[in-house]
């Protein structure tokens, strides 16, 4: 346990460096693209000159890049940066926003686990059969199609002919327990609720972890084959345990690859959302992080990053600490 104390402080203090990378990265791109962002603020070519220098001045943007990065993320951390575009305070907007992407990923993620990993160990269970073909040809269909077009394909199937889901709205509960409406809707039991939410985000949901299913039924499926090829599988059939135990022990230490795929695979798709959200009209963080390229508010969109990256570490070192549950050889 000395040993993950260790390991969790040195990635804790790698954190910092990371976020200030990422976060720089896209502040950077933003800041040199030759545009005026105090003139667009302020009104486009009606702008009155007065209110353009005085947004000039507010948000030091004629100070060189580092200052006005170290400006940026300072009011950032404050909670005191206020988007030119809506007048909101950035984090009031993402904490608005963020439950929204939150519920939509759970739901993908729900579904990347429910199907690709059952998947992967049918396809392993039926090697070069045709069902692992099957399989395997599903798993490479949803890696190489398009989110966009096959969001359309489905509106247009369930909504347009079936009449199944619903298009409208963001379902929301009137009490709150965590501000995820899906969670506190299972917390508390509504079943009309959740299958409220279920028909406006499931359709969503199951789009934006199509991909998402390709690739961990793969992972699963190759991952489980080296784990039967494995010594102790021998050993085990030998003692004479049935296969459902021998399975278990198989897929157990299988898991250290999936695990990490999986850490890497909710992150992204926090990330994957913009086009998903843009499609189905859903008013999430992946929306508003397109509405403030539309605008030019790359303020809102340096928080937007800021906060989906501290996520996907957060992420990241929750499988890196399941590691040593799941494996116990796993040393820090």
């Amino acid at each position: 346990m000395a040993e993950l104390k260790r390991f969790l402080i040195r990635r804790l203090i790698t954190f910092i460096p990371t976020l200030i990378g990422v976060t720089f990265i896209v502040f950077v791109i933003a800041a040199v693209i030759p545009a005026n962002p105090a003139k667009m603020w302020a009104g486009g070519e009606k702008a009155r000159p007065e209110v353009v220098e005085r947004i000039k001045k507010e948000y030091h943007l004629e100070d060189d890049i580092l200052t006005q990065y170290y400006f940026v993320m300072t009011k950032l951390l404050k909670n005191e940066m206020v988007s030119p575009v809506t007048q909101h305070y950035i984090w009031d907007d993402l904490k608005m926003y963020f439950p929204v992407t939150f519920q939509l990923t759970i739901i993908a993620f729900f579904f990347i686990i429910a199907i690709g990993i059952p998947l992967g160990i049918v396809a392993a269970l039926y090697r070069d059969s045709v069902v692992d073909t099957a399989i395997r040809i599903l798993a490479l269909t949803g890696v190489s199609t398009p989110i966009f077009w096959l969001a359309y394909l489905m509106i247009f199937l369930f909504f347009t002919r079936l009449h199944w889901i619903t298009l409208a709205g963001t379902p929301t509960p009137p009490y709150s327990i965590t501000g995820i409406p899906l969670i506190d809707a299972i917390l508390k039991g509504d079943l009309d609720m959740l299958s409220q939410i279920l028909a406006r985000f499931g359709l969503p949901g199951f789009i934006l972890g199509f991909a998402g299913i390709g690739v961990t039924a793969r992972i699963v499926r190759n991952s489980f084959l080296d784990s039967m090829s494995a010594d102790f599988t021998e050993y085990a059939m030998a003692r004479g345990l049935t296969k459902m135990r021998i399975y278990m022990h198989v897929l157990k230490n299988a898991m250290v690859p999936i695990v990490t795929v999986l850490g890497l695979m909710f992150g992204g798709l926090l990330g994957g959302a913009p086009i998903t959200e843009t499609v189905f009209g859903i008013p999430g963080l992946g929306r508003y992080m397109l509405q403030a390229i539309r605008n030019f508010d790359y303020l809102a969109l340096v928080g937007s990053v800021f906060f989906v990256a501290l996520i996907y570490l957060i992420a990241n070192l929750i499988v890196d600490i399941l590691y040593a549950f799941i494996d116990p050889r796993v040393r820090y």
